[in-house]
């Protein structure tokens, strides 16, 4: 997909890689529609700010409304509690999977028709490495993006005849806000991630793997899971 003059939607836009997205998306030549749940935190030059909760579906309706020249989605916004599955609380579960699942999917399924419209374009969905490596530590948020991978899988194939091509953006740990708690040694700079999932979309990559820790564990995947 070309990302000159098209145009885009990032929820999540108002910080971490979401907001290096919107802004290399810019730099690229795209009108960008930042997306957050409240738009004034949005502080990007050159974009439109967009309020958009991926947990309320009247914003999302009126998100699309508003947006209703888009191309391209990036369903970027996500959350994560620190939740365990056996032991956590079950309301921590849920608002990840809400957040996490359902959120993309809700909005996917209002936007699909808005870009099909337009004829056509592309939607990414951010995940994780998390969608393959489940610790019972981050069992929640492990679960919610391993269910956001088969959303993208599914996705890409009932959106294909409808000319809209669909990615899975797979990363570890970032140096933002989500990871604030991990050393620095082990992130990646979401400049350079952000880089990399644009240039996948432009390629018309399906999965677009952003780090060594993801790659080594994708192709891990025929292992035993304790080799995992």
């Amino acid at each position: 997909m070309e990302l000159k003059e098209s145009v885009a939607v990032v929820t999540g836009a108002n910080r971490g890689l979401g907001r290096h997205l919107a802004a290399q998306l810019v730099e690229r030549g795209a009108k960008v529609y930042a997306a957050a749940r409240r738009p004034e935190t949005v502080d990007l030059p050159g974009v439109v700010p967009l309020r958009l909760d991926v947990t309320d579906p009247e914003s999302i309706r009126a998100a699309a409304r508003t947006a209703s020249d888009a191309t391209l989605l990036v369903n970027n916004a996500g959350i994560s509690t620190g939740t365990r599955l056996i032991t956590g609380d079950l309301d921590g579960v849920r608002q990840e999977v809400e957040t996490n699942f359902f959120g993309p999917l809700a909005v996917t399924r209002e936007f699909v028709p808005v870009v099909e419209a337009n004829g056509g374009g592309a939607v990414l969905n951010v995940l994780s490495v998390l969608s393959w490596l489940h610790p019972a530590a981050l069992g929640s948020y492990a679960a919610a993006k391993a269910a956001a991978w088969a959303l993208t899988d599914a996705a890409r194939e009932e959106l294909a005849p409808r000319g809209i091509a669909v990615a899975a953006l797979h990363v570890g740990y970032m140096d933002t806000d989500m990871a604030a708690h991990i050393p620095a040694d082990q992130k990646s700079d979401p400049v350079e991630v952000a880089a990399r999932a644009l240039d996948g979309i432009e390629a018309g990559l399906p999965e677009i793997l952003a780090d060594e820790l993801t790659r080594q564990v994708k192709q891990g995947l025929a292992a035993a899971p304790s080799a995992v």
